[in-house]
């Protein structure tokens, strides 16, 4: 019994100083890019790039709002696909796949979504959220030392952060899913980090599956504008098209 209770007292310790270790790196993240204030003092968010995977390549505009609102558009020679959320709703426009009226968006797209659109990331205010953080000691990427930090989502969607030592901003972060009862692991990789209106922003993301290395894509902003006027109608998605009355004659 009292090997027992050694035990559970070495776990709770152990838990204890994890979950302090956690919340010193979310602390030291945030002020990192600029501070909780400055952070939401954001209300709006307005980003413009270009896509490329291989060959491919897309103009990319993102517009976000907060809390929770999210439309993205992919350009290639006047035509433009669409995801958004507004909150509530998922929708999308595929005009590359023969669909050019808005649809819903399904399960998984929309899971995505959702997570994406959340405007101050799932470390400001985690606790609020229902999300849970672990710290789970030091590790290497790329033979460089980085501090790992596991953030669980309140739908249990989990997150791998792992942190510069010396700038605290994240270098990488993967995300496992369980879809339909297979995981899925994805990853993105954040870099060039410049300041808009006092928060620092990665100005490019390279990103892919873990399992498909041929997946592998690249996100280049060119413009990343703050606080920019933003109508919240764009996020809403658009009536469907009324039927056309044929006239008798």
């Amino acid at each position: 019994m009292h090997r027992l209770c050694k035990l559970l007292l070495a776990l709770a310790v152990s838990t204890l100083l994890s979950a302090q270790t956690a919340e010193e790196l979310i602390r030291r993240n945030l002020q990192a890019k600029g501070g909780v204030d400055r952070i939401k003092a954001l209300k709006t968010l307005r980003m413009t790039g270009k896509v490329q995977q291989g060959s491919f390549t897309a103009e990319l505009g993102r517009d976000a709002m907060a809390p929770n609102l999210l439309r993205t558009s992919f350009s290639i020679q006047g035509m433009a696909a669409i995801q958004a959320f507004d909150g509530s709703v998922g929708w999308q426009i595929s005009p590359f796949e023969g669909r050019k009226d808005a649809e819903l968006l399904g399960e998984e797209d929309l899971r995505d979504i959702v997570e994406a659109a959340d405007f101050y990331g799932p470390l400001v205010d985690y606790q609020a959220k229902g999300n849970t953080i672990e710290y789970l000691g030091h590790d290497t990427l790329d033979g460089d030392d980085v501090h790992r930090l596991k953030v669980t989502l309140k739908n249990g969607d989990q997150f791998y952060y792992y942190l510069d030592p010396e700038t605290y901003l994240e270098v990488r972060v993967e995300k496992v899913q369980t879809v339909h009862g297979a995981v899925r692991e994805t990853f993105s990789e954040p870099g060039s980090y410049k300041l808009v209106s006092g928060v620092y922003f990665p100005f490019s993301i390279e990103s892919g599956n873990k399992r498909n290395p041929g997946s592998r894509s690249k996100i280049t902003f060119d413009k990343v504008e703050a606080n920019v006027p933003v109508d919240p109608q764009e996020f809403k998605m658009p009536a469907a098209p009324a039927a056309s009355s044929q006239k008798e004659f």
